[in-house]
């Protein structure tokens, strides 16, 4: 029994150890990219504020947008739980834009003040929006493959993969929008309704 234990406590240390190191370098990281504006904060300040060095910053994060995005499990597996556990009677379009609303526009998360500042850091910041969209967008094949499973569709069925791609891209609509919910909402009335069987003119939208 003491053999089994001490050969375990070390690994459970490193681990520990590991994590602590990530934290330190993420909460680092934010806390400059808040105070100096992204493109003025390099890797080895952030290394500094951690008090580690380079080499090991990098064994923790392979860029420097890396050090902002540290979820990426996290986010896949909100992502396709959002169709799985879905309401019974919801339609996997409705359950993605009520995900979508949540992940892009703060709701349910707006008393998290580190999350607000995480959004509103990346939106200022045209690297970390384009690497925030390539993060968010590696998830197609995934969602389609669930979006087919849970619809009874051939797993390589187009219509999913289409679905699964629009309903990810409709999370950067609203962006520059006066009223990005209300972007968000017709990219959704379409994907879930299609088309109008006619053509809306300025007075009717």
């Amino acid at each position: 029994m003491t053999d089994t234990v001490s050969e375990h406590a070390p690994l459970g240390r490193r681990e520990r150890k590991k994590a602590a190191t990530r934290k330190a370098l993420a909460d680092a990281a934010l806390r400059l990219f808040a105070e100096h504006g992204y493109d003025r904060v390099g890797i080895r300040d952030i290394a500094e504020a951690a008090d580690v060095s380079t080499t090991t910053l990098f064994k923790h994060f392979p860029s420097k947008e890396a050090l902002v995005f540290d979820e990426g499990d996290e986010i896949k597996a909100a992502l396709l739980a959002a169709v799985h556990r879905r309401p019974a009677g919801q339609s996997i379009p409705r359950a993605l834009r009520d995900h979508v609303l949540r992940a892009r526009l703060l709701k349910g998360k707006d008393t998290d003040p580190r999350f607000v500042q995480l959004i509103e850091l990346v939106d200022s910041t045209p690297a970390l929006r384009a690497y925030a969209r390539r993060m968010w967008m590696q998830h197609e094949i995934d969602l389609a493959a669930v979006i087919a499973e849970e619809s009874g569709a051939p797993a390589d069925d187009p219509m999913c993969r289409a679905l699964a791609h629009f309903a990810l891209e409709a999370r950067d609509l609203g962006h520059d929008s006066a009223d990005p919910e209300a972007a968000v909402h017709r990219a959704f009335d379409l994907l879930e309704h299609g088309w109008p069987g006619h053509e809306v003119t300025p007075s009717e939208g």
